[in-house]
């Protein structure tokens, strides 16, 4: 296997910084073209004063009237929300935003990701009504259910509907429709995610609470940003405009929230007490949590969001760890059963088709999106995952992050699915088992015409340098400029003249490296490389031991270990 060609992702820096920065830093600057004074000042310190009105988003005034209306009537109203962590957080969000105005008849509801599965379900709200609820404010979902908007109407349920997918060619009919992505916005806001939705939301109706002279003392929107920053990083949005600032803040709060359940998380992860990354959260915090929905074994992660006691905290968070321990077996059995028959197919056609469709009866349901995202990332290629439930395939798929995405896939290929609907880049989907191979065939002809599916044929950084570039004092502006994710991602180095100076297999396949620079012998650093393919050239050639001079594709970070800090380096590619 070997190695994608290397190539600066702009070409080489030729003019100076406006202000005196290290190498490394202007050039990511200029990568991404972010090169003026001003544009530098609000990448490094976004104020929450760039933010745009929350009135700006349609319909968002006669959400706030109605709610209104139901504060002064004292009404019951449910906050109905998706299962996965972006409607979880903006649950939590709303729920704590609206109790701190004042709101005192307020339940929720979420349906079970394996048992009910994603929509606004018409027993719920049946349910709900007998229960006595008069109006429904959904967050993260809604902007397609049309059955559910109708049932909702003839049981004399108002239902305020706040989501940010793509609507179909027919809206539902609700008192208000909030959702910046539904056609009609003007607001410019369609990067928000479900939680940021119901943050907009909180906000506007605070300002008309505050013209009311409803407020009896100060209110501190940012502590709600603990769980804006949560969905909005675990739902890969755009870390773009609002996003942006609204992450780099709610990072802080996050680290010193309040909440006994995601502090006792924190700190079980050894998270807590220091400065929190994008990437913290990402790939360490929220799989945890997730695993809760995913698995649906009498603890979920409302439940977390809720807890009152740093006791009951610890106690469920024990839980949580088992819990998730019990969803990265099942996972990697499924990983590995999936990736077999992807060789398989491989050494029969000798090539790897378009895209990826694997199912199996062994696959627990709540880890297929998991598996799909695995294999579109091992494969560079478009992956679906299903697993047998009631007679029925039940599946996700994830894309690679290039276009055409999974969506459109899914779109093309409507005609053998039960049902479908998400994201360009993750969308779940339902099968009939019988139409499997009329749905791999479709997709296979859809993916084959678009050439961009392949994956990049050039490996992309945003700086090159040598080792003792790599220091405290550059780490700092490093961090200044995340949080990084969906359309802001982490900077990649190119590191050369480097040498070998140990290496080790860990537990799991990942290596270890120590690596000096050739020059400067004194300057050393541990690398870590995950989950390298086998096949990978350098490791095929023996090229990866000890006194062999290497250069890296990489990206630094903070290792924090027995309350020690030190730098290493990510490993992403080698040569």
């Amino acid at each position: 296997m070997p190695t994608k060609p290397w190539q600066p992702r702009l070409a080489s820096a030729s003019s100076s910084p406006p202000f005196p920065m290290p190498s490394l830093i202007w050039q990511i600057l200029q990568s991404r073209r972010i090169e003026s004074q001003d544009d530098i000042q609000r990448l490094f310190s976004p104020q929450l004063k760039q933010l745009r009105s929350p009135l700006s988003l349609d319909q968002m005034e006669a959400a706030v009237a109605r709610l209104c209306s139901a504060y002064e009537k004292r009404e019951k109203v449910c906050l109905y929300a998706d299962f996965d962590l972006d409607g979880t957080s903006g649950l939590a969000l709303l729920k704590r935003g609206l109790e701190i105005l004042g709101f005192e008849n307020l339940c929720h509801y979420q349906p079970r990701r394996l048992s009910e599965g994603y929509g606004l379900h018409v027993s719920a709200l049946e349910s709900l009504k007998a229960q006595g609820v008069q109006l429904v404010v959904t967050i993260d979902l809604g902007i397609t259910a049309l059955d559910g908007a109708q049932r909702a109407q003839q049981l004399g349920l108002d239902l305020i509907i706040t989501d940010h997918h793509l609507p179909k060619e027919q809206l539902p009919q609700a008192v208000a429709l909030v959702n910046p992505n539904k056609g009609t916005c003007p607001s410019g806001m369609g990067h928000l995610c479900g939680a940021g939705v119901a943050f907009y939301l909180f906000l506007a109706l605070k300002m008309k609470f505050q013209e009311r002279g409803w407020v009896k003392s100060e209110i501190n929107s940012k502590e709600l940003l603990d769980c804006f920053v949560i969905g909005t990083l675990t739902d890969m949005v755009p870390l773009v405009e609002e996003n942006r600032v609204l992450v780099k803040h709610g990072l802080v709060e996050l680290a010193r929230t309040q909440r006994p359940g995601l502090r006792a998380l924190l700190k079980n992860l050894g998270l807590w007490g220091r400065p929190l990354s994008a990437q913290d959260v990402a790939i360490r915090f929220a799989p945890k949590l997730n695993a809760l929905s995913r698995m649906e074994q009498g603890i979920f992660p409302i439940d977390l969001f809720f807890l009152k006691s740093d006791a009951e905290a610890e106690e469920r968070v024990a839980q949580v760890v088992q819990n998730n321990e019990e969803r990265v077996a099942l996972q990697a059995a499924a990983e590995a059963l999936a990736e077999e028959r992807v060789l398989a197919l491989q050494a029969e056609s000798g090539e790897t088709p378009p895209c990826l469709l694997v199912w199996d009866e062994s696959f627990h349901p709540g880890v297929v999106g998991l598996v799909a995202t695995r294999l579109a990332q091992k494969f560079s290629r478009p992956s679906f995952v299903g697993a047998l439930r009631e007679g029925m395939i039940v599946g996700s798929a994830r894309g690679t992050g290039l276009e055409p995405g999974v969506l459109a896939g899914l779109e093309r290929a409507s005609s053998a699915l039960e049902r479908f609907g998400g994201h360009a880049q993750a969308a779940g989907f339902e099968i009939h088992p019988d139409r499997v191979g009329e749905l791999f065939a479709q997709l296979c002809d859809f993916y084959q015409s678009q050439k961009s599916c392949e994956g990049a044929e050039v490996e992309y950084y945003d700086a090159s340098g040598r080792l003792p570039e790599v220091t405290p004092q550059m780490m700092k502006w490093y961090e200044g400029l995340g949080p990084f994710g969906a359309e802001f991602e982490l900077p990649r180095f190119h590191l050369d003249e480097l040498e070998v100076k140990s290496l080790r297999e860990l537990r799991g396949g990942h290596l270890k490296l120590e690596l000096a620079d050739r020059s400067w012998s004194q300057v050393r650093m541990e690398a870590l490389w995950f989950s390298p393919p086998p096949q990978h050239q350098v490791l095929r050639s023996e090229g990866l031991r000890p006194g062999r001079p290497v250069e890296v594709l990489a990206h630094p970070q903070w290792n924090y270990f027995n309350g020690k800090q030190t730098l290493q380096l990510i490993l992403e590619d080698i040569r």
